[in-house]
């Protein structure tokens, strides 16, 4: 697909201002099966939790038939029907405390489009950046990618997980999706309409949210190490999850001193690819 009448929105910025509420982060918690009542005013917000906060607030009439809001505006206008958020880069430089006022900074840095085995493919990079008093939180390079709908369905080759140090097992269901799609104000259909998501998207169930399988591996891998924080953690989807899957979330020492980390159908075949790299203590 030419993408050159789409090179004009790149350098776009939209600023945004919002105050990091007790309610959402609660109720987060109460959607993983926390405790609501540690996140209560001063308590620290989770790395990614962020994702909860800064929502776009669009009106009715100006969402498509997807749940998402229409083409155009912020994002360049790309028709190709499914839109997804394909993976993620980011990056840890200080705390968040519930109460704070945060600024956030999302800044159109690359639109590029390549082809694939599903057919032409458009990505849009965005890079966020959050901020307190001109200080630096938490930055991100967020990839969207746009593609054809399908005629028939069909998964792209299992990547194994492979052995892990630790596997646990996450309780998705479509409780969790649709609760999670309220939390982040995502009213893409795939992940709580099954008739749609069967029918116009031709997925087999209700899909899980990238964004979810980001914070169900950022939690367990904060759990097997509670002593150590985040710096960098870098994550994209390889095969979609979906809500009848017995998914599990699993990790294991890189490399080069940071963690991989996966989730995993029943089959072992990977859904989301991430490595986290942990802060010098």
């Amino acid at each position: 697909m030419d993408t050159s009448n789409f090179q004009s929105w790149i350098g776009r910025t939209e600023v945004q201002i919002d105050t990091v509420h007790a309610g959402p982060a609660r109720a987060m918690a109460a959607a993983l099966d926390l405790d609501p009542d540690a996140f209560m005013l001063r308590s620290e917000l989770p790395p990614l939790w962020l994702w909860l906060y800064f929502l776009p607030v669009v009106r009715a009439s100006d969402i498509g038939p997807d749940g998402h809001p229409k083409r155009g505006g912020f994002l360049p206008p790309v028709a190709l029907p499914r839109r997804m958020w394909a993976g993620s880069r980011c990056t840890f430089s200080g705390s968040v405390r519930i109460g704070d006022e945060l600024t956030k900074v999302s800044t159109i840095s690359k639109v590029s489009s390549k082809s694939g085995r599903s057919g032409e493919m458009v990505f849009v990079t965005v890079r966020h950046a959050w901020s307190r008093g001109g200080a630096s939180l938490m930055e991100e390079e967020q990839d969207i990618v746009y593609m054809p709908i399908p005629d028939v369905f069909s998964l792209p080759a299992p990547v194994p997980a492979g052995d892990c140090t630790w596997t646990e097992r996450a309780a998705i269901d479509p409780v969790l999706l649709f609760r999670f799609s309220a939390l982040t104000f995502n009213g893409h259909r795939i992940h709580y309409d099954r008739d749609y998501a069967m029918a116009t998207e031709k997925y087999p169930g209700l899909v899980v949210h990238g964004p979810l399988q980001a914070i169900l591996l950022m939690q367990a891998a904060r759990r097997w190490h509670p002593d150590k924080r985040p710096a960098s953690f870098a994550f994209r989807g390889l095969r979609p999850l979906f809500d009848f899957d017995a998914v599990s979330v699993c990790g294991r020492m890189g490399e080069t001193g940071g963690v991989d980390l996966f989730t995993a159908n029943a089959e072992g075949a990977a859904g989301m690819q991430a490595t986290l790299r942990w802060a010098d203590a």
